[in-house]
């Protein structure tokens, strides 16, 4: 009499290839989701730049941040959803939160101005090394890759 089933062996060597295939999907949507938010910050940061350019063209000069370091969540300044007085609504509806969705204030989108210079980064940046290999401008000098975005000449070394 024949028996019909699966051996123990056969059914480890199954559960064992299935274990491998589901750690290669969640790695690469793990991968694909933080290139996704790399994505989204390199056009959040590029809108607000635009943004400080026009406020600039008009006035004269940029938002000042009191000499702090402003954000959503900021440890370094004061923390608010208008982070960069004067930008909304008529500049930008909103101000853009980083797309990690953090609420801490040592890794998110910051912005300090004096009024003629200004930087704006996404502080402790994920994924900062692509970045770097893309886009080296956008590497914050004073930060080298834990922090990327825009400043003027003037606030390079901030």
């Amino acid at each position: 009499m024949k028996k019909h089933g699966f051996t123990l062996i056969e059914m480890l060597i199954v559960i064992a290839i299935i274990g491998v295939l589901a750690a290669v999907i969640i790695t690469s949507a793990n991968s694909a989701r933080q290139k996704s938010r790399t994505a989204q910050s390199l056009n959040d940061l590029a809108q607000i730049n635009l943004a400080l350019q026009g406020y600039q063209s008009e006035h004269g000069r940029y938002p000042s941040s009191g000499g702090n370091w402003d954000g959503l969540y900021s440890n370094y300044g004061e923390s608010s959803t208008n982070w960069i007085a004067g930008l909304t609504p008529l500049y930008l509806i909103t101000l853009p939160r980083s797309p990690n969705n953090s609420t801490d204030g040592t890794n998110n989108y910051i912005y300090n101005s004096d009024g003629r210079n200004y930087k704006l980064i996404w502080h402790y940046a994920e994924d900062c090394p692509s970045v770097k290999a893309k886009h080296p401008n956008l590497i914050d000098p004073a930060r080298d890759c834990y922090a990327y975005g825009y400043w003027s000449p003037g606030a390079a070394s901030w």
